[in-house]
């Protein structure tokens, strides 16, 4: 049992002089770290106001003149393959509307279409006769400067007719051939015909077109035909404005019968042309009601360019009595008198 302990002892022994032996791991260096100072964040720098930018408008968009003379071929489709036509047609050089958009001449017509503008809207005038107590006072011209004015605005939808069937001149004055698609007479006489078939498109212009056509026998039977009334009709349900340019009203009848069938008539007076009794007649011929005004066409007394038109109107008031307006031409100052 002694040797056991013995045994057990040294062996105690061994073990504890190894472990006296053994160095010890030396220990890790602590390592001191570094204090850390957080900087307060800098006050943000004061951002300066931008100043509004404030961009011109741009200028009112005028629509380009119309080129003055304008070849066949651009009106019609080519024949026999060739679409080389030396003839060239003109547009009538005094309507300035669709010439010269933004000359002081075209003004006066833009004058015009306003005051059409606002009976429209106010009276639902659509359908427009222009005509004149006697031929030569420029109610053609007047016609078509005013469906030109009226077709600058670019939506509206615009339709001239050509109803003077004694003296047709709208497709010669716009350049247009009268003899690629039918015209009034054609669709008068001949019911198969649709308005589609008989309008015109001009290349250059928003504006639809309905020649005279074929020139009749008798202009004021066509006239009278119950077919033109369907037309018109048709014509304003399709379109914003028709303007009809028909005969004089003193020389023939043709006129009395679309009295019936249009919304109003404006009347063209030839300044230094027209006598008094004609236009007294003229005005006899149609009801009060039927007249929405009259243009005084020509007026030279005022020719400076630096101030504003001159161009008399006649309206017609409510209780029938005709009271006439001018606009001076020195500096706007406007009038209107009583008669």
């Amino acid at each position: 049992m002694s040797k056991f302990f013995e045994a057990l002892e040294q062996a105690q022994q061994e073990k504890a002089a190894r472990r006296r032996t053994v160095p010890a791991a030396p220990a890790e260096p602590v390592v001191e770290r570094a204090s850390v100072v957080i900087k307060p964040p800098a006050p943000a720098e004061p951002v300066a106001e931008r100043a509004p930018v404030f961009r011109k408008p741009d200028a009112p968009a005028f629509p380009p003149p119309v080129p003055r003379r304008v070849r066949r071929s651009s009106l019609e489709p080519s024949r026999g393959g060739s679409n080389e036509i030396e003839e060239q047609l003109e547009i009538e050089e005094h309507l300035v509307s669709l010439l010269a958009p933004t000359s002081f001449e075209a003004e006066q017509y833009r004058a015009l279409r306003h005051k059409i503008e606002q009976l429209h809207r106010s009276t639902d005038l659509t359908t427009i006769a222009v005509s004149s107590p006697d031929a030569g006072d420029g109610k053609t011209t007047t016609t078509l400067n005013l469906a030109g004015a009226l077709a600058q605005a670019p939506d509206a939808r615009i339709l001239l007719i050509d109803a003077d069937l004694r003296g047709a001149n709208v497709a010669m004055y716009l350049g247009l051939d009268e003899h690629t698609a039918p015209g009034l007479v054609d669709a008068i006489l001949n019911p198969s015909l649709t308005l589609g078939s008989v309008v015109q498109t001009h290349p250059y212009l928003n504006l639809t077109v309905i020649t005279a056509g074929r020139q009749p026998t008798s202009p004021y039977e066509v006239l009278k035909s119950p077919r033109l009334g369907e037309l018109l009709a048709e014509a304003r349900e399709k379109y914003d404005y028709v303007i009809v340019d028909t005969p004089p009203l003193v020389s023939v009848p043709d006129s009395q019968v679309l009295a019936r069938l249009v919304d109003g008539f404006v009347l063209v007076v030839g300044a230094h042309r027209t006598p008094r009794r004609l236009l007294l007649e003229a005005l006899n011929l149609l009801e009060p009601t039927r007249v929405v005004g009259l243009v005084f066409n020509g007026d030279d007394r005022h020719l400076s360019r630096d101030s504003y038109a001159s161009k008399r109107v006649y309206e017609m008031t409510v209780d029938g009595t005709r009271r006439h307006r001018f606009s001076s031409r020195s500096r706007g100052r406007q009038t209107s008198s009583d008669e």
